[in-house]
């Protein structure tokens, strides 16, 4: 079942075509992972299904209807973005920076309320940040705030999270935990990643080549040898995992 899709989706900054005859669906439940060079249109791509973008050509649909024809409280109901660069200099604390996640379920008829103030606070402890509620925002390192961004996310409670490069600026630790986190959620996931051995822990996988879908499939099924030396311009092969069993890729330059 298709939860989010577009068709001929393109995009165009004057003269450079970022995007071109993108057709995708995204399924219920699933973890998607969008992979590809950089500039190859992930951010774009996330933007434009998120409606934060309008599209030059082709159109999206959210839960089958045209994402155009939705309110921005009715999409933000359903979607969740953590954008690549997201930032403010406003002095706010850390827990009402993530109590902005609730924004779209507030209303005159629907204050805030204990269970907003429990949502927030589990989505703080989800990214192990519940520590740093009382902290100012200015405070934060760049891991920090990502965390944070995650966790406004997550207090939104989504049906479909798409997340640009989440594990920027996190150590190793946070990166395998967030990433944990995610895929455990009981919600549809399109993640850009960057580190190709993340991405095979996803459902299925998109690539992306200069703006154009050049497969889409199980990461295995699509991560082959070719595809990699075609698209990444690196030579690589798989190892087993002696403690596990799981593919590991190995690249080299060429």
């Amino acid at each position: 079942m298709s939860v989010l899709s577009c068709s001929g989706l393109g995009f165009r900054v004057r003269d450079a075509e970022l995007l071109n005859d993108i057709d995708l669906e995204v399924r219920l439940g699933e973890t998607l992972g969008i992979v590809g060079p950089n500039g190859s249109g992930k951010s774009t791509l996330l933007k434009l299904l998120a409606g934060l973008r309008a599209p030059a050509t082709g159109e999206v649909r959210l839960g089958g209807q045209r994402l155009g024809e939705l309110s921005r409280r009715s999409i933000a109901q359903q979607l969740a973005v953590v954008e690549q660069q997201a930032d403010t200099d406003e002095a706010i604390r850390v827990f009402d920076a993530v109590a902005l996640g609730r924004t779209p379920w507030l209303s005159a008829l629907s204050p805030w309320s204990s269970e907003d103030d429990a949502i927030v606070r589990q989505a703080l402890h989800d990214v192990d940040a519940a520590h740093l509620s009382k902290r100012t925002w200015r405070s934060l390192s760049g891991g920090e705030r990502q965390r944070v961004h995650i966790a406004r996310a997550l207090a939104q409670r989504p049906q479909i999270l798409l997340l640009d490069e989440p594990t920027n600026h996190l150590d190793i630790q946070h990166q395998l935990a967030i990433l944990r986190e995610v895929q455990s959620l009981p919600v549809t996931t399109l993640i850009a990643l960057h580190d190709l051995n993340q991405a095979l822990t996803c459902d299925r996988l998109a690539v992306l080549d200069h703006g154009r879908l050049v497969a889409l499939g199980k990461p295995l099924e699509v991560l082959t040898p070719q595809r990699l030396l075609d698209t990444f311009g690196v030579q690589a092969h798989y190892l087993t995992d002696p403690f596990d069993g799981a593919q590991i890729l190995r690249l080299r330059s060429t």
